[in-house]
C-alpha cells in the first residue's frame, strides 16, 4: 500500500501548512477590541483656549491710549493686521487627552497640554463637554490633575507599571490631530529611559504610534489596565517616528494623589551639585565600572553636607537601591518624602561607606528660592543664597546672589544656568537679595526672552531666560 501523502498533490499538502501556520501566527497576535470597548468611555479629549495680548497689548501695554505721537497721524485708528483689535487679544486652542480615575469627576493629563490655559474643555465618549478646573500640575513629571463637575462617570482600571517588560504588547487610545478616540499599538521598546529635560521620569518607551493630540492619553496593557500617561515623541517632522515615551502609572498616580491633597508636590532634595562618573573618572574613584553619581558641590545649608557627605564622594546606591547613572539620583531622591532617612552608599578614599542622610524638601520662594511660582509650576527651578559684604567686594560686583542649586529642566536650567553662577540682573533690574529675584520675575509674562548678567569664574556673561507663559 502506498502511504497516503503520495495520494495527495503536493501543491495542496504546501496550502494546507500554509494556512495552519497562519492560523498559528494570528493567534498569537492580541486582538484588542474588548480592551477599546472596555475602556474607551473612560478616556477624554482635551481642547484649551489661551488669550496672548494683541500686538497693541504687547506694545503698549493693555488698556494704555494711543501715544500722541501716533494719533496725529492716525486719530483713534492705529494700523493693525487684519481681524486683530487694539484691545482683544489673540486666542490660541490646542488639544489633547485625558483619562477619567475617579467617577466624581477627576481627571488624569500631561501638564503641558493645560499649560497656561485660560479655559479647559474636556469632552466625553458620550459627547457630553465639561468646563474643567486645575486641581495642581507638576510640571518636572509633566502630570496634571483635572477636575470636572459630574458624577457617575466611567474610570479606568489602573495597572502596575513596575511590572511592565520589553517586548510587551501595549496599546494607546487619544486624539492625534483632534481625531477622537484613535486606537494604535505597539511594543514596550525599552524602560527605564532617562531624557535630557527630565530627571524625576523613568520613561517608558514604545513604537506605539504617538502624534500631537496623543499627549495626556492612556497606554494599556493587554489586560485593559492604564500603565503609562502619553506625553511625548521623539520626532525630526512634527509626527511619529518609532520612539514615543510614558509616565509610568505609578510615577503619575504618586503626584495625582499629592496634587489632589496638596494642590502640590512635595520632592525630595539632598542639596548637592552631581556631574556624570566617566570611565577616567572610576578608576581614579575606585569603582570597577563607571557608575554613580560624583558630587561635585555641596549646599551649605542643605541636607547632605549636615549629614556629611562630602565634595568628591561617589554616590553609588539610595537604600540599596543602584544609581547607575548621575541622571538617576534626582530620580531616586525626589521620591523620597521630605523628613525621612535614606541610606547612601558612597564612595570616598577607594572604599565604600554608608551614610544616614535626612532628606530635606526643596525650598520655597518664601525662604531663598527663587521659584516665582505659577499656574503651571516653578518658573525658574533654582535656589539662591545671598553673597556677604565681603564676597560681593572680593569679586568687585555691587550686587548678586549665588547660585546654590539648578532644578534640572527648569526655566534656568535651560538658559544655561548653572549652580555657582553669581545672578547681577535680570532683565537690567540689579539682583542683590533672593526678594529681588522673585520680584523680578513675578510680573513677566513669559512672552519673551529675559536677559540675565551672570559673573562667573572672574567673567560676566548673558544667558537668555525664558520663562514658562502665564
Amino acid at each position: 500500500m502506498q502511504p497516503l501523502r503520495h495520494l495527495v498533490p503536493a501543491w495542496l499538502v504546501l496550502l494546507v501548512a500554509l494556512v495552519v501556520g497562519s492560523s498559528a501566527q494570528a493567534q498569537e497576535l492580541p486582538d484588542f477590541r474588548s480592551l477599546v470597548e472596555q475602556a474607551a468611555p473612560g478616556v477624554v479629549n482635551i481642547s484649551t483656549t489661551r488669550v496672548v495680548p494683541s500686538r497693541y497689548q504687547q506694545f503698549y501695554g493693555p488698556g494704555e491710549e494711543l501715544p500722541e505721537l501716533l494719533r496725529r497721524f492716525f486719530g483713534d485708528q492705529i494700523p493693525m493686521p487684519p481681524g486683530q483689535g487694539r484691545e482683544r487679544g489673540q486666542e490660541r486652542h490646542s488639544l489633547g487627552s485625558g483619562f477619567i480615575i475617579d467617577a466624581d469627576g477627576y481627571v488624569l493629563t500631561n501638564a503641558h497640554v493645560v499649560e497656561g490655559a485660560d479655559e479647559i474643555l474636556v469632552r466625553l465618549n458620550d459627547r457630553r463637554e465639561l468646563p474643567a478646573e486645575v486641581v495642581g500640575v507638576d510640571s518636572q513629571t509633566d502630570v496634571a490633575l483635572l477636575k470636572v463637575e459630574a458624577e457617575g462617570l466611567p474610570t479606568l482600571a489602573l495597572g502596575d507599571s513596575d511590572g511592565l517588560q520589553v517586548g510587551e504588547w501595549v496599546a494607546a487610545i487619544g486624539s492625534p490631530f483632534g481625531f477622537d478616540h484613535s486606537v494604535t499599538a505597539g511594543i514596550v521598546s525599552a524602560i527605564n529611559r532617562t531624557l535630557p529635560r527630565d530627571a524625576y521620569v523613568p520613561f517608558i518607551q514604545t513604537d506605539v504610534a504617538i502624534n500631537p493630540g496623543n499627549s495626556g492619553g492612556p497606554l494599556f496593557n493587554l489586560a485593559g489596565e492604564v500603565v503609562g500617561i502619553n506625553s511625548q515623541i521623539f520626532t525630526r517632522s512634527g509626527g511619529f517616528m518609532g520612539l514615543s515615551f510614558a509616565i509610568p502609572i505609578n510615577v503619575a498616580m504618586d503626584i495625582a494623589d499629592q496634587l489632589r491633597a496638596d494642590g502640590h508636590v512635595s520632592r525630595g532634595w539632598l542639596g548637592v551639585v552631581i556631574q556624570p562618573v566617566s570611565r577616567d573618572l572610576a578608576e581614579s574613584f575606585g569603582l570597577d565600572t563607571p557608575h554613580g553619581a560624583l558630587v561635585a558641590d555641596l549646599d551649605p545649608e542643605g541636607p547632605a553636607r549636615r549629614d556629611g557627605i562630602q565634595a568628591g564622594d561617589v554616590i553609588v546606591a539610595v537604600d540599596g537601591e543602584e544609581v547607575e547613572r548621575s541622571s538617576h539620583l534626582p530620580r531616586l531622591i525626589g521620591r523620597v518624602s521630605p523628613g525621612n532617612e535614606v541610606t547612601l552608599t558612597v564612595m570616598r578614599d577607594g572604599a565604600e561607606r554608608r551614610l544616614e542622610v535626612t532628606v530635606g524638601a526643596w525650598p520655597d520662594a518664601e525662604t531663598d528660592v527663587a521659584a516665582g511660582k505659577s499656574a503651571g509650576g516653578a518658573r525658574l527651578g533654582l535656589m539662591v543664597g545671598e553673597l556677604s559684604e565681603g564676597e560681593r567686594e572680593r569679586l568687585g560686583i555691587e550686587a548678586g546672589v549665588r547660585v546654590r542649586q539648578v532644578e534640572p529642566g527648569g526655566a534656568a536650567y535651560e538658559a544655561g544656568i548653572r549652580g555657582g553662577d553669581i545672578i547681577v540682573s535680570v532683565d537690567h533690574r540689579p539682583i542683590a537679595s533672593s526678594d529681588d529675584l522673585v520680584a523680578a520675575v513675578a510680573d513677566q509674562s513669559g512672552e519673551r526672552a529675559l536677559p540675565v548678567r551672570l559673573y562667573r569664574e572672574g567673567r560676566s556673561l548673558y544667558v537668555a531666560l525664558r520663562l514658562e507663559p502665564r
